[in-house]
């Protein structure tokens, strides 16, 4: 805070002295200023370089010299606090940009040497090494904030277009009967040609659209849009990182987020550390079309075209982007989602690239499934007339509300561990024999839900000829678990908790206790299982009896320290294979599953703790052990 007060009065002093100094000083001192805003730009790109690498790995605090905790990735707090300390130092440089204009135009007035451009080459050579988030995160200055409202405006139109338009905008799939965008007759529309991507080679276009019925209200769909923290508790399994970087403008009127355009970043991910996650950056807009219908259209744009247009830390970009929603009757929502997408091409496992091309990874029917099942759970937390035998083990709406939470809180946590966040150092297991197994560390000091300390990840991706449902019902199935978890030990396991949270069954949490416990001690296994169309995912973590009950008797379950694991299936993408029996299988005949397994282990009670060789290979075999009983158990162990 002490630069950004010093900057600001050194440049608001020169500013009133240049009223009254001569020509030929004016332009002296401007050059001065100059050098002296340079300097300070150096300045805080040294800083930020010395942050940066402070939070990364292990190292000494430069104040007090104590040792740093060593971490292999970064934890929630080390992430939050990184991406606070880039805004900080990004809003410092966009108030020396501010200042930087402000001498420029005061020495056009004064009618001396010609004002320095915005970015000379030392300043352009010092924004080659800023990342998107510093670029964007800084906030918009006034003309900018024009440019991007206008975008909006124009983004909501195409959007809209977009939406409601049939052949030969759309093109109908005889195969799969979804839509297929007709690029040439999007150019020839719209004539787009005002981002990354549209003329050059190495980036590929993504277009889906899907409609569907949402059990939300439109009003708090709209507000859960429109707040950052409710935005990715409705995606926990596509969102593992998201903020609100500036508000552009405020609403128009009372009427909620009518008219709200803000700033925001996203982390995108697939279930998978083999799939690269997707980061964009992008400007919200919200507007109400009419009495019971909103639209919400996201669009990219370049801050400074010069700068991060070409960056090649900026890979992916959105065209208008985002849904209409549609108040419907008893508190529905119709929702039309279109994803318009343009990424720089990136080496895709070869079982991956069906998925991916298809749009089922990040395309408009995923979001539009995810959003479905997200409400679906919701609407079942608050629910009172939930019959009988979908609310077994449970004597009270509060536990019941709890052991909901509880199981949510585990399967947002298991998803974030899965996917390929650049926040997660990810490696190959050292360990012949394993597979492609993919680790990785982190620590925790401060939050109550995990152990603290150091905790291992690893988390291990392959296909399976089992469709989904056939394999999350073998997963599901009590009388199968002792085949495949190697937690049990053999053991059996009995259902004393089931609680339905969505039209399909398969949407609920249960409870097991082993044979060797009871329902007065031991320790249970808390499971979470959530299907949709597009993904399924079952999160199991154990928890001792004596922790579990008071949540089971309504206590508040966000002190409860969880480390679960477990599956994320996903269908292989192949929509157009016959599905045929045949008596001999063939490789392509059969309908197949992508499968990702994870597990975590607390390593060590100390945050500054390394990963051990030992720790390492302990969480590596539970995996690879895991997947290979189940491919036993499945009859696929060649696979």
């Amino acid at each position: 805070m002490r630069i950004i007060v010093t900057l600001i009065t050194r440049g608001s002093s020169n500013l009133i002295s240049h009223n009254t100094i001569s020509v030929f000083d004016q332009a002296t001192q401007e050059r001065h200023e100059n050098s002296l805003l340079k300097s300070e730009l150096e300045n805080l790109q040294k800083e930020n370089r010395a942050m940066r690498q402070l939070a990364k790995g292990p190292s000494r605090c430069p104040s007090c010299g104590a040792a740093a905790a060593s971490t292999d990735g970064f934890d929630a707090a080390a992430a939050n606090q990184e991406q606070l300390l880039q805004l900080e130092n990004a809003k410092l440089r966009a108030e020396v940009e501010k200042l930087r204009r402000a001498l420029g135009t005061a020495a056009a007035d004064g009618a001396a040497s010609p004002a320095s451009p915005p970015f000379s080459a030392a300043t352009a050579q010092m924004s080659s090494n800023r990342s998107p988030f510093e670029v964007y995160g800084g906030g918009l200055a006034g003309r900018d904030r024009q440019s991007v409202l206008g975008l909006a405006g124009r983004a909501l139109e195409e959007l809209k277009t977009m939406c409601s338009s049939g052949e030969p905008l759309w093109v109908r799939s005889v195969e799969t009967g979804r839509d297929i965008l007709n690029y040439d007759e999007y150019v020839r529309l719209f004539r787009r040609d005002d981002g990354p991507g549209d003329r050059r080679a190495g980036w590929s276009v993504e277009a889906s659209r899907e409609t569907g019925l949402v059990y939300l209200d439109a009003t708090k769909l709209v507000y859960a849009f429109m707040d950052v923290n409710q935005w990715k508790e409705l995606f926990p399994s596509m969102i593992s990182k998201a903020s609100t970087l500036d508000v552009i403008r405020t609403r128009d009127d009372d009427d909620g987020h009518d008219g709200v355009v803000q700033l925001m970043f996203a982390e995108v991910q697939m279930l998978t550390p083999m799939i690269p996650t997707r980061e964009f950056y992008f400007a919200r807009y919200c507007k109400k079309l009419a009495a019971e219908k909103w639209v919400i259209v996201d669009v990219s744009f370049d801050k400074a075209e010069a700068d991060v247009g070409t960056s090649p830390l900026l890979t992916c970009w959105k065209n208008p982007s985002g849904c209409i929603i549609e108040e419907q009757a008893n508190g529905h929502s119709r929702v039309t989602w279109m994803e318009h997408t343009r990424c720089r091409e990136c080496a895709v496992p070869s079982m991956y690239r069906a998925v991916t091309a298809s749009g089922l990874a990040f395309g408009a029917r995923r979001w539009v499934a995810t959003l479905q099942l997200q409400c679906e759970r919701m609407v079942f937390w608050v629910a009172t007339n939930v019959p009988t035998r979908d609310n077994s083990g449970v004597s009270t709406l509060a536990g019941r509300r709890s052991v909901l939470k509880l199981a949510h809180r585990m399967t947002s946590s298991l998803c974030r561990v899965m996917g390929g966040s650049r926040g997660l150092a990810w490696s190959r297991a050292p360990r012949a024999g394993a597979g492609d197994v993919r680790l990785t560390s982190r620590t925790n000091a401060g939050d109550p839900g995990e152990p603290q300390g150091l905790i291992a990840c690893a988390v291990l991706s392959t296909w399976l000829p089992v469709s989904p449902t056939a394999l999350l019902d073998f997963l599901r199935d009590e009388s199968r678990r002792p085949e495949w978890d190697v937690t049990l030990a053999g053991r059996a396991v009995q259902c004393r908790v089931n609680l339905t949270k969505g039209k399909d069954r398969c949407n609920c949490v249960t409870a097991y206790v082993s044979s060797r416990a009871d329902g007065q001690g031991g320790e249970w296994v808390v499971q979470d299982s959530c299907t949709s169309p597009c993904e399924s995912i079952v999160a199991y973590a154990p928890v001792d009896a004596a922790v579990l009950q008071p949540v089971i008797s309504g206590h508040d379950s966000s002190g409860v320290a969880l480390l679960p694991c477990g599956f994320a299936v996903v269908p292989d993408g192949l929509e157009a294979r016959p599905a045929v029996i045949r008596s001999r299988r063939e490789d392509g005949a059969a309908a197949g599953s992508l499968v990702t397994v994870a597990f975590q282990v607390l390593a060590s009670s100390s945050p500054a703790a390394a990963l051990s060789p030992e720790s390492a290979e302990t969480v590596t075999s539970l995996v690879s052990c895991t997947l290979r009983r189940v491919k036993k158990a499945l009859g696929c162990q060649d696979r």
